[in-house]
């Protein structure tokens, strides 16, 4: 899958996509579930706490 056609299917930019890849972008409670509905995981198997938090 592209960034494009994630992007799509979650309603946002591509440049949102690559920008939580390169982990430069948090994304919202609600974003975070749509991206684990597309790849039909759950969200902690996508996004984890960085350690110390």
């Amino acid at each position: 899958m592209t960034q494009q056609d994630l992007a799509e299917r979650i309603q946002v930019s591509r440049q949102t996509v690559n920008s939580i890849e390169a982990g430069k972008y948090v994304p919202s409670t609600v974003l975070a579930l749509k991206i684990a509905k597309v790849f039909d995981v759950g969200v902690e198997e996508i996004f984890q706490l960085e350690d110390g938090d």
